[in-house]
């Protein structure tokens, strides 16, 4: 009856949201709803940067992992080529393909994972992509996260692994895009309107940003449009500077997901400010909302606009 249940799903689709503990929160709420305790192959797919190694933190609560940002497991690497009768007994394993192949052979990855799922060990494999062709079956179930997290259960008939990653990549730059200028916004409604970052709390949008104020407040939505225009403007470097800040040009911002940015202000492309508050009446707060493509229109439906411009 499992396997006759979830052969309905298709796909579930969840904003990826900016900052690590959003993000963990989310990747614990995937795995109480989509992973099931007999799920043995877990695919995650998505490019450098895109929040996967905080999604599966969060999806996998205390599993170490081979490598974690600027930081290498050796041992975690290399477990590939140890005696099977040597392995720690661990029940669930991670394998970041793209930090593997520079040290493993393919047929190594192949003959160590195949191992694993005959034992009925779990593995999470990175960039499941790139193992698949070689592996030569798909994953119980594959996470892909660009601007959206896409949960999706496999059958015969897909999707495969590369069609997911070719989704989310494609939209990864709006992310990116979109928590640049809202961390420009944040920068300058402390600067220059005296607006304190307890004031609001960060949510969602297709390609932008919403910050949701708690009351609403009296800002020239005009002045600070044209405070962030000019910020884009200055053609500012934008780099990690550590787990809680970023640069933007010589100046240290704090930031709750600093390895998710465009590296250069001038990389935000087509950027406007709803110059009004949008109010929610579901949450009570009133949002303050930044765009990506210059695209106010239907702001009530704006969610909805990208399946509406799919292709028959």
């Amino acid at each position: 009856m499992r396997n006759l249940i979830q052969e309905y799903s298709v796909s579930s689709q969840y904003f990826a949201p900016r900052g690590r503990e959003r993000l963990m929160f989310l990747g614990e709420q995937i795995t109480q709803r989509h992973l099931h305790f007999n799920d043995r192959l877990i695919g995650i797919v998505g490019d450098s940067g895109s929040g996967k190694s905080s999604l599966i933190k969060g999806m996998f609560p205390g599993l170490e992992l081979s490598n974690d940002d600027d930081v290498l497991n050796s041992r975690k690497i290399m477990q590939v080529r140890e005696p099977l009768h040597e392995l720690r007994d661990s029940a669930s394993y991670h394998i970041d393909m793209r930090f593997q192949t520079a040290f493993t052979q393919m047929f190594e990855i192949v003959d160590f994972v195949n191992h694993l799922l005959s034992k009925n060990r779990r593995v999470i494999v990175e960039h499941f992509d790139l193992l698949y062709p070689a592996l030569g079956k798909n994953a119980d179930i594959i996470v892909g996260i660009g601007e959206e997290i896409i949960v999706t259960r496999p059958s015969v008939f897909g999707p495969l692994p590369k069609s997911i990653f070719e989704i989310v990549n494609k939209s990864l730059k709006y992310r990116k895009m979109s928590h640049t200028v809202e961390d420009i916004t944040m920068q300058i409604l402390d600067e220059d309107f005296g607006v304190d970052k307890e004031c609001y709390f960060s949510s969602d949008i297709r390609k932008g940003f919403v910050l949701k104020f708690f009351q609403e407040k009296n800002i020239d939505f005009n002045l600070l449009s044209t405070k962030i225009d000019e910020m884009l403007a200055k053609n500012l470097p934008v780099s990690y500077y550590d787990e809680d800040h970023i640069m933007i040009g010589e100046k240290v911002v704090e930031c709750d997901g600093p390895r998710l940015h465009v590296s250069n202000t001038s990389q935000v492309l087509n950027f406007s400010l709803v110059k009004r508050f949008v109010k929610d009446p579901k949450t009570a707060t009133y949002c303050l909302v930044g765009l990506i493509d210059n695209n106010s229109d239907e702001l009530e439906n704006r969610n909805t606009l990208h399946f509406l411009k799919r292709k028959d």
